[in-house]
């Protein structure tokens, strides 16, 4: 009995001194309520694996760990109402993801990562509202909702470094109108003016139209007027000609039935016929 006591405690003993360190994890050391050291920290660009992972050694009942995660971790934010500048209340919806770099420096000032975005999470809401609320809603469904985010990220990044950590990246999950009447209020204001806009283009294209129109019978009645004074028996024939053409051809293809013109054949209409 005294010697399986004796293999306990030294069981007892060995687990008190000794203790994994995980690939994953990176530990401080604290000695009755004062840190001390720090077991297999972060550092940029070290795979995991590669540093202090494996056994470490403490001062049995002197010592503890205190684990904290060196992955990169999500921080999930409560749904936010945003007012944007157009005045559409929006129902937000964003995380950011995050590191600890500074372990240290994380316990001193909110001990546990659950303390930590439990900071963090109003903060990230403050900064979105601040951020969203400069800009037309139009803007998160164009090229400029990255900077956008990537504003947020900074902000809350120069909060996160006092914690220790470092903001990687904000993305919204989800950015609506609120059901009901705002919801329907904000389509027909967007339908307005996507009409507007349309209208605009449409008066700008027909503007453009008409120039191009002056533009080509002014070139037309140059031509016309250069052909006249080169060769005046020739302008007449080929006028003469586009006549004949829409009285007698065209006129017959457009119309409900056959048309008869009785015309003397001394009439001037015909004189480019008859031959000079």
């Amino acid at each position: 009995m005294r010697s399986l006591f004796i293999v306990f405690a030294i069981l007892v003993m060995l687990l008190s001194t000794f203790a994994i360190v995980h690939e994953t994890k990176q530990g401080i050391v604290v000695r009755f309520g004062k840190p001390v050291r720090i077991i297999n920290p972060y550092e940029d660009g070290q795979p995991f694996g590669a540093g202090g992972a494996g056994l470490t050694a403490r001062i049995p009942f002197a010592e503890n760990i205190v684990w904290i995660d060196k992955r990169v971790r999500d921080l999930d934010m409560e749904p936010q109402q945003v007012l944007s500048t157009d005045q559409l209340r929006l129902e937000v919806d964003a995380f950011a993801r995050y590191r600890i770099v500074d372990p240290l420096q994380m316990f001193v000032a909110a001990r546990t990562e659950e303390q930590l975005e439990s900071a963090l999470s109003p903060i990230l809401g403050s900064q979105l509202r601040n951020e969203l609320g400069k800009r037309p809603f139009a803007s998160l469904l164009s090229p400029e909702r990255e900077g956008v985010m990537d504003n947020i990220r900074l902000g809350l990044d120069r909060i996160a470094r006092q914690y220790g950590a470092e903001i990687i990246d904000v993305r919204i999950k989800r950015a609506d109108l609120p059901d009901g009447a705002p919801l329907s209020a904000a389509f027909v204001r967007m339908r307005t003016a996507r009409e507007q806009e349309a209208r605009s283009i449409r008066a700008q294209g027909e503007k453009q139209a008409a120039i191009i129109r002056a533009e080509a019978d002014a070139e037309a009645a140059a031509t016309y007027a250069d052909a006249f004074g080169k060769d005046a028996d020739f302008y007449d024939f080929y006028r003469a000609m586009q006549s004949y053409r829409t009285t007698f051809i065209d006129n017959g293809r457009e119309g409900m039935g056959q048309t008869s013109i009785v015309m003397s054949p001394n009439n001037e209409y015909l004189e480019e016929f008859i031959g000079r």
